[in-house]
């Protein structure tokens, strides 16, 4: 469980469908199916990490973030009787449903989703053919209590049966919803194909990369801090560019570990601040290795030569970087050579790419 803390935020339940026999996936486990690097299941989790409690339906497995268990009756009655069980284990006044299968749903859609709730029964997501998706939604819980015990109590032919086996259709068809078209979040898993297709949009498309991954990295580390991550790369190219390529992801590091030496208490606060105050280091690092306008010649140059052109030889001034290792460019940590300065050579294996970050501005 964890907590709903935003100032204006509306609290709310979250309850996740992972039960099912997966047919079209060839009875595989399909909530344990990787996409991105983590399991299907986590991915909705951690969409869901601003509830006040999140009950998953299935047979009990390891996860990401802290749950609540249940279980319908009987064991693969299918999502009606699922969704009775897990919403015998809420309280909140709203409840976001979701299957277990949705690798692109987002917190951002997920709040979406509760604030279109207004004075109605829910919300839900539509498909790209405009078809609702019930398990990709936001309902009252007393509107689906009350739906789901007239269902259960209609039907002689269903006498004893309960729930089991209905389709999710005698749910909505009197509820008054509002919905939200929105493809992506509401894509889901059932084949193969599908699989195949969210992984493939996670490691081709642009910035989609670098989002994946940096969630996938706090599931794994258990952090749950959103950082303004543009400042972060911002930092991490000036470092490169100015100081030398290894600084940067040192650089990184140590305002992460400044952060934390700051305590929770911090923030993302605390980490702004530690990237505020690298990046103007690394801005008056990279100021210092540029000739002053109207500065003198170095010792012994003739007015208007290039500092390497004091002793003769291109590079080879006294004391210069170059000249340490006796090869243009060759000493360790050469500001020139790591970050693609006045000395780097186009296309030298030492000079570093345009932008070190893509995709960073």
């Amino acid at each position: 469980m964890t907590s709903n803390t935003g100032p204006a935020a509306v609290a709310f339940d979250a309850v996740v469908l992972a039960g099912g026999r997966a047919a079209r996936l060839g009875g595989a486990d399909k909530p344990g199916v990787r996409v991105g690097g983590r399991a299907l299941l986590d991915r909705v989790l951690a969409a869901c990490s601003a509830a006040t409690t999140t009950v998953v339906v299935a047979a009990p497995r390891p996860t990401a973030r802290p749950v609540v268990w249940a279980r319908e009756e009987p064991a693969g009655g299918g999502p009606l009787a699922a969704l009775d069980a897990g919403l015998r284990r809420t309280a909140a006044d709203l409840v976001v449903v979701f299957s277990a299968d949705l690798p692109f749903l987002r917190e951002r859609t997920v709040r979406d989703l509760v604030a279109a709730v207004g004075a109605g029964d829910g919300a839900l997501l539509t498909d790209p053919d405009g078809r609702d998706q019930p398990l990709v939604a936001a309902y009252r819980g007393a509107a689906l209590r009350r739906e789901l015990a007239r269902i259960a109590a209609e039907g002689p032919a269903r006498a004893g049966s309960g729930l089991a086996g209905l389709p999710l259709r005698l749910l909505t068809e009197r509820l008054d919803l509002a919905r939200i078209a929105e493809p992506l979040a509401a894509f889901d898993c059932d084949t193969w194909d599908d699989i195949a297709a969210a992984r493939a949009r996670i490691r081709e498309h642009g910035h989609v990369v670098l989002d994946e991954w940096i969630s996938a990295v706090k599931d794994e580390l258990g952090i749950d801090l959103d950082v303004d991550t543009g400042a972060l790369l911002d930092l991490a190219r000036d470092a490169a560019h100015g100081v030398a390529r290894p600084a940067a992801p040192l650089t990184t590091f140590l305002v992460g570990y400044a952060a934390g030496l700051a305590g929770a208490s911090g923030g993302p606060q605390a980490v702004a601040e530690a990237a505020r105050k690298a990046a103007a280091l690394a801005a008056r690092w990279a100021e210092e290795g540029e000739p002053a306008q109207g500065s003198p010649p170095a010792s012994g140059a003739p007015a208007g030569a290039a500092p390497d052109a004091a002793s003769g030889g291109p590079h080879a001034a006294s004391g210069s970087p170059d000249a340490a290792s006796g090869g243009p460019h060759a000493a360790s940590g050469s500001p020139d050579a790591a970050s693609g300065g006045p000395h780097a050579a186009s296309g030298s294996p030492h000079a570093a790419p345009a932008d070190e970050n893509p995709g960073a501005r």
